[in-house]
């Protein structure tokens, strides 16, 4: 079942519904018992007053006169304007002392043997019909009276009883049940409309959801929603900015690469063609590397996917860094000296993250340092975690444009940089919860350092 409305209706009819089956239950047992304890009531009463008529101290021709009268009177009734249906059903007999029937209704049951026991009793009369009576007796007289009433009179009065209590229940529940369709419907308006908004919306628009007034249970899926479509303005605002940059940055190497393709054509001489074709793989070169870092960027935007975050030895992880970038710095004339203490570092982060950002600051120095030049990485301890350190002999910075360094595609007029690396240094930083640093060294050279938390 998916309606919500549905499940909430189906749910409160069957509690109503099933309340209503356990108080009608408990009526009906009620309403037996009371109406059985009123009817005792009454036939104990009718009996004492009979028992009060019959003790009338009377002269023997009297008495029998009396009787005559009893009998012809009891004998009369009948459900007339001035009688009741039920008349008929209700019994007297009284016995004298010689076990004589004296008084009796027309409608008093037979018996095999007279109830001979003192107080109510259920008897079974010679046509099979069942009844409820009480007997006195009267000691000072010697009578016997029984006074009862057929048991389908109880039953009819409480089916009566019944039928007036359940149908307007019945008719009571299927009324509250439109009322509560009707409630439901109501209460679920303000979702109605949170879909109904969400449907009109252009597939394009992203923008937040103000809807007012709107109850309190819906502020967590508003709330939900909107910061939903911010994160899907966040991606795709980073994938413009990668489109943009990639655009901005590839115009101009694909534009060179263009002139060395013509200056290929046109070359007269095997010279010219090999120098052409020389600048032509150069272009390729940087052009690849512009696209690598792209890329790097691309997977280090701050949202762009979780750090593999694990324990390492920091010290380890940069030796192996270090270990592949050798042959490339020896092959540029350049000599790497790692500078540590032999002691463990252990620090809690993302492997990969530390070897890009290390990458980047060796491959930053190497462009700048000298021929000959030496690259010292180092690795200390720091109060709050470890210090990175990568120092080349090159002629430094401009304080002034120090914070520049840091900007997407400023290269400081590096022709083989696409002026990322630095950015994506300070990206992995910010992740690591850690920061970078540029200092000029005072023997010259600059210093780069990297600090992040153990």
């Amino acid at each position: 079942m998916t309606s919500i409305r549905r499940r909430t209706l189906t749910l409160i009819i069957g509690l109503l519904l099933g309340g209503l089956l356990v108080i009608s239950v408990l009526n009906l047992h009620d309403s037996n018992h009371e109406i059985a304890e009123v009817y005792d009531a009454q036939l104990a009463q009718n009996a004492r007053l009979l028992q009060g008529v019959m003790s009338m101290p009377l002269a023997s021709k009297d008495q029998a006169d009396l009787y005559r009268a009893f009998n012809k009177a009891l004998g009369e009734a009948m459900p007339k304007v001035d009688g009741h249906p039920y008349e008929s059903k209700i019994a007297f007999q009284v016995w004298n002392p010689l076990g004589e029937l004296v008084v009796f209704t027309s409608s008093a049951p037979s018996f095999a043997t007279p109830p001979a026991r003192p107080g109510y009793s259920n008897v079974e009369d010679l046509n099979g019909r069942q009844w409820r009576g009480f007997v006195l007796k009267d000691k000072d007289n010697g009578l016997r009276i029984w006074v009862g009433e057929r048991d389908d009179v109880r039953s009819d009065l409480v089916g009566r009883i019944v039928r007036h209590t359940l149908w307007p229940n019945v008719l009571g529940s299927l009324i509250l049940a439109a009322m509560v369709w009707l409630a439901i419907g109501w209460g679920l308006k303000p979702l109605a409309d949170m879909a109904a908004t969400l449907r009109a919306r252009h597939s394009g628009s992203l923008e937040p959801m103000q809807l007012t007034p709107l109850p309190t249970e819906l502020e967590p899926m508003q709330a939900a929603l909107n910061r939903m479509l911010a994160q899907i303005q966040e991606v795709l605002g980073r994938e413009r900015r990668f489109i943009a940059d990639a655009a901005h940055e590839m115009r101009t190497p694909l534009a060179v690469l263009r002139v060395h393709a013509q200056n290929l054509l046109e070359a007269g001489t095997e010279t010219q063609r090999r120098e052409s074709l020389e600048y032509l793989i150069s272009g390729v070169d940087r052009t690849s590397r512009l696209v690598n870092q792209l890329l790097t960027m691309a997977r280090l935007e701050p949202t762009a996917a979780k750090l593999a975050v694990q324990p390492l030895d920091l010290a380890a992880t940069l030796r192996e860094c270090l270990i592949q970038l050798t042959p490339w710095l020896l092959s540029k004339g350049l000599e790497l000296s790692f500078d540590v203490d032999e002691a463990p570092y252990p620090a809690k982060a993302d492997a990969a993250s530390i070897n890009i950002a290390l990458t980047n600051l060796v491959t930053n120095a190497a462009n700048f340092s000298p021929e000959q030049g030496v690259i010292t990485v180092g690795l200390r301890n720091t109060a709050d975690g470890y210090a990175m350190t990568v120092d080349d002999q090159g002629p430094g910075i401009d304080e002034a444009e120090r914070e520049r360094l840091f900007e997407r595609f400023y290269s400081r007029g590096n022709a083989h940089g696409a002026g990322l690396g630095l950015t994506i240094v300070q990206t992995i930083a910010h992740r690591l919860g850690g920061e970078v640093h540029l200092e000029n060294l005072a023997g010259g050279g600059l210093r780069a350092t990297l600090e992040i938390p153990r």
